[in-house]
């Protein structure tokens, strides 16, 4: 039975109330400071928020890439409400700031820690296919695969969004406030507008082409044919309706009623523009009636005395951050050498070379399959094993042959094949919260590429994902099974990360970002950084980024790749490829009473940290 199969016993919601907002806390928590955003209702549009990437303070923390969501979330703790209700009504914003990332119409991964009892909990939000979908859904007649970017831009796309029935949970059995007060003041920020950034323009403009296609998509994020001007208001009434809808009836309005009857007939039918077609959805309303947000069990690894708790599958995130650790250490152990203690390039060289090996890993077993061997996975004597082709003066051949997580590990390793580095959609979001008891939320939430699969369910104002494009179309490679083909009512492998540390049941550090398969590398090199190398949390988040996901080359960005250092690592026999910059990360590090919530300083044009008490 996989982790994903095992639902997880917790304690019930009277127990997490007793060690979250309890009796009084609320009226306590309203007399706090409020952000901008509660001080400025009114009938105009949001007042535009500052980005700050760094907070320092006290009575809970909100960290995530846009301020609206950041403001609304450490609103929710200083009226009293815990970090989940904090994380869900930060959700929702970006739901209306971000739509080109996240949304109802998308899916998600729910990491929280739960201080009264010192236990750590997910909630698998991932998207599911269509009971209709088969190996060979996303091939031609003669076994070829389908052209990958016109069925990202179709029906054909479009997962059971999980997002929705992902908030319900999370509210019902680990939050402190209702669902329906959660949404509201997205609602409000969606119905008054808010202030258009470069981010948001930059994301519309990328994408019209594709917007265009599609007749609600192209009328709501392209008013008048334009893509909206940075400093302009943009308003979503459609979305503000549908949260108050939601707020009024609850989710089986989406699951079961006019709301999810309108979504499935855009994705099995879009209503494109004159001239343009697409493929059809296969989604039905029974696949969505059927859908569920489960609680199931968090990956858990040992870091350098910590405890790591991440996603297990279909994200292959938990497993894939945890290798890369056990490989780091396996490496110090090899070479007698503490990570703390090498120059940057042996660090990053390192830090390659263990990404590259738990990609290598992670391609070969990790899917929504029977059977994933996720303990062995994550054990120190597979660590060991791969890490015997760790060579500290040179960079391993790519793409790094897999290995054999099969619990023998004191004969002679096996070696696997080498498998070509599957596509994996770069956008997603993520967010962060902790409040005043100790409670702790990592959640990251997506729709997959920007703007999904560019479809709009009419009069409702959210874009529909395109996560089933996350499959492998066929197997990477002939004759050795691919854990990540389509199947019916199978969900797609992620790499999404949201990832919660540990020291002696206390929280020290939540963290994750978007970015697609870079996700992984990303949030291990943030871990890194802050525990062994000792840097601050905003500075782990800011550092010069490398990922190596076994392909021909690794990405660096330009803060790395035009330096001193990205020229040792080609000497090394590193092939750097240049890219602008790699995720868009937050987190909150937890030390005693202090908070410290940060974000990137200037990815993305900068994320948006927040405390309920600076000090």
């Amino acid at each position: 039975m996989t982790n994903r199969d095992r639902p997880v016993p917790g304690p019930s919601r009277r127990t997490l109330l007793a060690g979250g907002a309890g009796l009084g806390v609320a009226a306590a928590g309203a007399q706090l400071p409020l952000p901008a955003y509660a001080r400025g209702r009114g009938g105009g549009p949001v007042p535009e928020p500052l980005k700050v990437s760094e907070a320092v303070g006290s009575g809970g923390a909100v960290s995530s890439v846009d301020p609206y969501a950041s403001d609304i979330g450490v609103e929710v703790l200083a009226r009293g409400g815990n970090a989940v209700d904090a994380a869900v009504a930060a959700a929702a914003a970006l739901g209306v700031t971000e739509p080109f990332s996240s949304g109802i119409g998308g899916g998600g991964f729910f990491v929280f820690h739960h201080a009264r009892s010192g236990r750590t909990f997910t909630i698998n939000g991932r998207e599911n296919a269509p009971r209709s979908f088969t190996e060979t859904t996303f091939t031609d007649d003669d076994g070829n695969a389908l052209n990958f970017d016109a069925v990202v831009t179709s029906g054909l796309s479009v997962g059971v969004p999980g997002t929705l029935a992902t908030w319900e949970v999370a509210a019902r059995r680990f939050g402190t406030r209702r669902l329906a007060d959660l949404l509201r003041p997205a609602e409000d920020l969606a119905r008054r507008g808010f202030v258009v950034d470069q981010n948001y323009h930059d994301h519309t403009a990328s994408n019209a082409e594709r917007l265009a296609k599609f007749v609600a998509s192209a009328e709501l994020f392209l008013p008048g044919g334009e893509v909206p001007a940075v400093g302009s208001i943009f308003r979503n009434p459609d979305l503000a309706d549908t949260y108050e809808r939601l707020r009024r009836r609850g989710t089986k309005e989406f699951y079961h009623g006019a709301i999810g009857k309108a979504l499935v007939a855009e994705a099995e039918n879009p209503t494109t523009v004159g001239g343009v077609e697409v493929y059809h959805g296969e989604m039905t309303r029974v696949d969505l009636h059927r859908y569920q947000a489960a609680v199931q069990m968090a990956t858990h690894s040992r870091y350098d005395g910590h405890d790591v708790y991440g996603m297990s599958i279909p994200s292959s995130g938990g497993i894939a951050v945890g290798q890369i650790l056990n490989l780091i250490e396996a490496y110090e152990d090899r070479t007698g050498k503490a990570l703390a203690d090498v120059s940057e390039v042996d660090y990053l060289h390192r830090f390659s070379e263990a990404c590259a090996t738990a990609f290598a890993d992670r391609n070969r077993w990790v899917g929504d399959v029977r059977g994933v061997p996720i303990d062995e996975l994550l054990s120190r004597g597979f660590a060991r094993e791969r890490a015997e082709l760790f060579d500290p003066e040179r960079a391993q051949e790519r793409p790094i042959p897999f290995g054999f997580p099969d619990g023998d590990y004191d004969s002679e390793p096996r070696r696997g094949d080498r498998q070509p580095e599957p596509y994996e959609g770069p956008h997603t979001t993520h967010l962060n919260a902790a409040d005043r008891w100790g409670n702790v939320v990592a959640y990251t939430l997506t729709i997959e590429q920007t703007a999904g699969s560019a479809i709009t369910v009419p009069g409702h104002g959210f874009l529909l994902n395109n996560e089933l494009t996350d499959f492998n179309f066929v197997p990477l490679t002939e004759g050795v099974p691919d854990p990540n083909l389509p199947g019916p009512g199978k969900q797609p492998r992620s790499s999404m990360s949201p990832t919660i540390i540990t020291k002696r049941d206390d929280p020290v550090l939540a963290c994750g970002t978007p970015g697609g398969s870079t996700i992984i590398t990303t949030v291990a090199q943030i871990v890194l950084g802050h525990l062994t190398r000792g840097l601050p949390l905003v500075d782990a988040i800011a550092a010069p980024r490398l990922t190596s996901r076994n392909g021909s080359s690794e990405l660096a960005d330009l803060g790395l790749a035009d330096t001193a250092t990205g020229a040792a690592l080609v000497d090394l026999g590193h092939q750097l490829a240049r890219t602008t910059w790699i995720g868009n990360a937050s987190g909150i590090a937890i030390d005693r009473r202090k908070q410290t919530a940060a974000a990137e300083t200037e990815r993305g044009g900068g994320g948006s940290a927040r405390v309920v008490t600076p000090t």
